[in-house]
């Protein structure tokens, strides 16, 4: 049976891309939001999810984070996914005529300032393909899509502008979910990720990133998000280099251990071979 994996999106999404280019050949499923994508992937209709949770220059996806705390999904494998905008017009329209442009939220802030100097109207939608499919389907020349390539050929738009994000590095780290977790050889370069909530004692976050400095062990994201229920209460998103077999990284998670209500291992994954600088 052939193996599938859900994104958020319609098609011509970046999800899509970053779903071809990690698992080339496998089939790619749309999903209209990262609630829909967690529960395919829950309820077994699909083998993985590719789900974006930061970008270079936009920063974290909020909701990623929010719903993996929520569900009991583990990550597998990761993916840098290069993204390149483009301004995207119904055809035989021009730039001249543009007065307000769509997309997602993530990809209007990766595009400000080229927005900015146009003098241009923004609105978000809740995908960078579905603003490319909805104007074609509005067919107004004032209006403009922020998306990819892809998304000009399958909805048959023209091209008016090409890698007009701010930042020409601009890329997106994606996670590959599952159901189960599944750790890779200790002899292979890795990644951890962990979700803890600190005790309510005086430098309890300072205490549990402490064993990762006194232990060798590079960390290379923390983020934190509130805690449902519990008002100005938190807990933290935690990604270092290494395996928990590791000695320095295992000491490390003892020591953390001391200084959580709670903690998770969210995935132990090879570390991908083309980050982004």
């Amino acid at each position: 049976m052939q193996k599938t994996i859900a994104f958020q999106g319609m098609r011509g999404a970046y999800s899509e891309q970053a779903c071809r280019e990690r698992v080339p050949g496998i089939l790619a499923i749309p999903c209209k939001t990262f609630e829909d994508l967690f529960q395919q992937v829950e309820n077994g209709l699909v083998d993985w999810g590719m789900l974006p949770v930061e970008n270079s220059v936009a920063g974290a996806v909020s909701d990623s984070y929010d719903l993996l705390a929520r569900h009991n999904l583990f990550i597998v494998g990761e993916h840098y996914q290069r993204v390149r905008h483009c301004l995207l017009g119904i055809p035989g329209g021009s730039v001249d005529q543009i007065r307000a442009v769509y997309s997602h939220p993530q990809a209007l802030a990766q595009c400000h300032d080229f927005i900015r100097r146009h003098g241009w109207e923004k609105y978000a939608v809740y995908d960078t393909a579905g603003a490319a499919a909805d104007l074609i389907k509005r067919g107004n020349p004032t209006e403009a899509a922020l998306a990819s390539a892809l998304c000009a050929e399958l909805y048959q738009l023209d091209i008016l502008g090409q890698d007009i994000q701010d930042s020409h590095l601009n890329t997106t780290r994606f996670l590959l979910i599952a159901r189960e977790m599944s750790h890779p050889p200790v002899d292979q370069p890795c990644k951890t990720s962990l979700l803890f909530a600190v005790r309510n004692i005086p430098a309890a976050l300072y205490k549990c990133l402490g064993g990762f400095a006194t232990n060798g062990v590079n960390l290379t994201r923390l983020e934190s998000r509130p805690l449902p229920g519990r008002n100005w209460s938190y807990h933290f998103y935690l990604d270092f280099q290494g395996h928990p077999d590791h000695t320095g990284c295992r000491l490390a998670m003892e020591e953390i251990s001391f200084f959580t209500d709670s903690l998770k291992i969210l995935g132990c994954y090879p570390e991908a071979s083309n980050q982004m600088e």
